[in-house]
């Protein structure tokens, strides 16, 4: 039986800001991270592509207001960030 990831640990080294920006980072981190495990079965970021972030921001996010799909890009970057991608989102 392995372990649940993680997602505090894997961006305990890119987050800051407030306690409440990184909690809010924490939260939005976990939301992708269950859309993507569910749609595709990739629990681990390290798996994970550049199609499943922007999976998530356009589909997933599709009928949240402006500022919500904002904040959501925050942290989706910032999971870049973390994997060391540069990616366009």
């Amino acid at each position: 039986m392995s372990k649940p990831f993680e997602m505090e640990l894997f961006l305990a080294g890119v987050m800051t800001g407030s306690h409440a920006t990184r909690q809010r980072h924490l939260r939005q981190a976990k939301a992708i991270q269950a859309a993507i495990s569910e749609r595709w079965y990739r629990e681990n970021p390290w798996t994970w592509q550049q199609k499943h972030l922007a999976w998530f921001l356009e589909y997933k996010l599709k009928s949240s207001k402006k500022p919500t799909r904002y904040y959501y890009l925050l942290s989706a970057k910032l999971i870049a960030r973390r994997l060391g991608k540069s990616w366009e989102l």
